[in-house]
């Protein structure tokens, strides 16, 4: 007999709540609901609309209830974000989005609080103006009341699974994107959160995967007239998710997860936090069964979905297959950009921003629309084979193989374009990679999957793969690249 659980997957540009039907040997997806999400500017800060997208998950409690129903349901997303509730339960403030700039400088200000190689060693995480840590030292400096009277902090898959069901709590790998967390005994940071002068009571309880988040409330329950549910505990962290779902043969293995944000690394049973993986600000994750992902966070898709929204406000209308094609157009253009640079992390007009760096860094300036998307397409490709180098010289590894997860997989000129600059074969798929890996969590969890190590052979059943091999070297324009990223020229 088929089991069915409910995934809610949100990322920073939309979200869909999807059912998924295991028959024992693949997991079949439907979609039932679908939405947008975008940061929403009110007087110089950028939030997220968080009550819209709780009112997202009624709407897909309901749509999936009318489909059959499910066992569990399980809710991901993007990383850093959160919300704090006080003593009473009540949310004190609509959650920013980490793009809001009210970061800035806040680096400089833990450096001056604690080292940031020390904070490094005690969090394994990227140091990144975006993290929890620094958004909360923002908190300290902007709005000391909502720490002053906060009761806890709920990373966003955490507040929304406290909006269903009342209860408190934090999920592992969510956690562990906050720079506020010890991989190596999977807690918080006693001495990370002491030395930015955060107060310990709003660190809630930690469950892990496989675990429970609590039941949907009898209230909620009895407004949308559906029948009580378990809220399982996924690896809140979209990453996370789509890792457990890279359909690997091999024990040491690259993935990429692409979406909004392109994340590279691999798997490893315990933390890396050497003085190069330090030095070259590769993060730490804690996933699925405690395990380590040691990942790069590079600008990803933003820089298309963000060129395709500015596009969208002049009144020109692309889709991506649009946009992909005018960039395959154009192969015989060859400028970068840096993905990472802080020009590109906030929203509006990226195409003169990418015409704008080139120009600083005396390359060709980009002039078309699709010279435009080729320097987008060929830079993400060149941060991929970038990131690839320095996992492997951290881990003292040699990778064969890129399994290319997420919707980037749908985009045949950047699989393609990165089969070619990384110089090994890449396999793309699943497209919805993270929902597959709430899914399995989910059919663990029950005990329809019996045993963790199946998981890649059923990804495998579930979803035709696509493979990937390099065509052409772009040896020589990965060194102008590397030379412009590493030395600034």
């Amino acid at each position: 007999m088929s089991r069915r659980v409910l995934c809610f997957d949100f990322g920073a540009s939309g979200g869909r709540a999807m059912l998924a039907e295991y028959d024992g040997k693949k997991i079949r997806l439907t979609e039932i609901h679908r939405f947008k999400n975008r940061g929403i500017p009110v007087n110089g800060t950028l939030y997220w609309d968080i009550l819209s997208l709780f009112g997202e998950i009624r709407t897909g409690l309901v749509k999936a209830n009318r489909s059959g129903g499910f066992e569990s349901l399980g809710i991901d997303t993007w990383g850093v974000d959160y919300g704090i509730i006080d003593k009473n339960g009540f949310l004190m403030s609509n959650p920013v989005q980490y793009r809001d700039k009210r970061t800035s400088g806040m680096t400089e200000e833990a450096a001056r609080l604690i080292d940031p190689r020390r904070l490094y060693e005690l969090t394994g995480n990227q140091i990144m103006e975006i993290n929890t840590a620094f958004q909360l030292l923002a908190e300290k400096k902007l709005r000391p009341y909502i720490l002053e009277n906060g009761f806890a902090l709920l990373p966003t898959p955490d507040l929304l699974a406290y909006m269903l069901t009342g209860e408190i709590s934090a999920e592992l790998s969510i956690a562990s994107t906050t720079q506020l967390f010890d991989p190596n005994s999977l807690c918080w940071s006693e001495e990370a959160i002491e030395a930015l002068g955060l107060p310990r009571r709003i660190f809630p309880k930690i469950v892990r995967p496989g675990e429970s988040k609590g039941f949907l409330s009898a209230e909620l329950c009895g407004e949308l007239n559906i029948p009580s549910s378990e809220v399982a505990a996924v690896c809140g962290h979209d990453t996370q998710c789509a890792a457990f779902a890279a359909p690997a043969r091999e024990k040491d293995f690259i993935f990429l997860s692409c979406g909004t944000w392109s994340l590279l690394g691999t798997v490893l049973d315990k933390p890396l936090m050497s003085q190069k993986a330090a030095q070259l600000n590769i993060t730490n994750e804690v996933g699925m069964d405690g395990k380590i992902t040691f990942l790069k966070n590079i600008t990803g898709l933003w820089l298309i979905q963000e060129t395709k929204a500015y596009l969208e406000s002049l009144g020109k209308e692309y889709s991506f297959a649009q946009l992909e094609e005018l960039a395959r157009s154009c192969e015989g253009f060859t400028s970068f950009i840096d993905p990472d640079d802080e020009q590109f992390s906030v929203q509006g007009d990226i195409p003169s921003r990418v015409a704008a760096f080139c120009g600083a860094a005396n390359q060709k300036v980009p002039e078309s629309l699709g010279e435009i998307m080729r320097t987008i397409y060929l830079s993400l490709a060149m941060s991929y084979r970038l990131a690839l180098e320095q996992i492997s010289e951290c881990t003292g590894k040699k990778y064969s193989n890129i399994y290319m997860l997420g919707g980037g997989t749908k985009d045949r000129l950047l699989c393609e374009l990165t089969a070619d600059v990384c110089g090994i074969g890449v396999t793309a798929g699943p497209v919805e990679a993270t929902v597959m890996g709430s899914a399995a969590m989910q059919l663990l969890r029950c005990g329809a999957i019996q045993n963790r190590d199946d998981v890649p052979e059923i990804i495998r059943n579930s979803e035709e793969l696509h493979e990937f091999s390099p065509r052409k070297n772009y040896d020589k324009e990965y060194e102008i690249f590397k030379k412009m990223i590493i030395e600034g020229v």
